[in-house]
């Protein structure tokens, strides 16, 4: 499970350049508000069709990053397993309700579901916890994602639903503690996205995350809903709009290989 030498040095010079650039991103946003975050953009490594060796070289010394992303449940089982018990693992794929409560209940380390779009999904995931014999936190943490690009093709509830998904994840699921909202996005969208420019995603999630806020009366709370957008191409301009956290993969690691045409989610 080790990665050659040139693998890691490439590997530690990718983050550093993907955590300078978000230093540099959100001290540039605090700026342009005046207000200065109270704490920093969380950088999630999206690790998924990526060999374990490429986990451990970031999540060991001198880097010591904790938080990787997968896409795949068959991927996230067999990499928590094998790989140390505090990293945390944010699941950010598609999720099909009969898988929600093995997510829950069997995966060792994990931190964040951020893919959740029904009521079902969610009463399903509370439910997997309740039956959680592994340890970790009282409620695990959720993100509801909403599809602000109206797409198809695209996961997540409309965003003039998202506060209904929010009200009844806080009310009707005792294990789960709603972290946020997040989106993906229009991958047009995403390439036209600068530090500069505005991208019209970004815009709509934090629009239906104020609403949120203030429908919940969360307004002044220290864990006010955080806002998960920006991937490789465009996490400056998420973060210029407010991005709570970040997810980044082929700019760490590299092109991704191929899906293998395997059973999944």
């Amino acid at each position: 499970m080790t990665a050659s030498p040139s693998r890691v040095a490439t590997l530690l010079s990718n983050l550093s350049s993907v955590t300078s650039l978000i230093a540099s991103a959100t001290a540039a946003a605090s700026a342009e508000s005046s207000t200065s975050r109270t704490k920093p953009v969380r950088l999630v490594a999206v690790s998924k069709l990526k060999p374990i060796s490429d986990i451990l070289a970031l999540h060991s010394p001198p880097a010591c990053h904790f938080h990787f992303g997968e896409n795949y449940l068959q991927e996230l089982s067999q990499k928590s397993r094998l790989l140390p018990s505090d990293v945390k693992w944010h699941f950010i794929g598609g999720l099909q309700s009969n898988k929600c409560v093995t997510l829950a209940r069997d995966v060792p380390g994990l931190w964040a579901v951020e893919s959740v779009d029904t009521e079902k999904k969610a009463t399903l995931l509370d439910k997997g916890w309740g039956e959680r014999t592994l340890g970790g936190e009282e409620r695990l943490r959720v993100f509801v994602q909403v599809n602000t690009s109206g797409e198809e093709s695209k996961s997540g509830v409309k965003p003039s639903d998202a506060l209904t998904l929010c009200r009844f994840i806080q009310g009707q699921c005792p294990r789960l503690k709603l972290q946020g909202l997040m989106t993906i996005g229009a991958i047009a969208r995403s390439k036209a996205t600068t530090p500069e420019t505005e991208n019209d995603d970004f815009i709509c999630l934090r629009e239906t995350r104020d609403q949120a806020v203030k429908e919940l009366g969360l307004e002044g709370e220290e864990d006010t809903l955080e806002l998960s957008m920006g991937m490789s191409g465009d996490f400056e301009g998420a973060i210029a709009l407010g991005s709570d956290e970040v997810r980044v993969g082929t700019t760490i690691f590299g092109e991704r290989p191929p899906k293998p045409q395997t059973e999944e989610l």
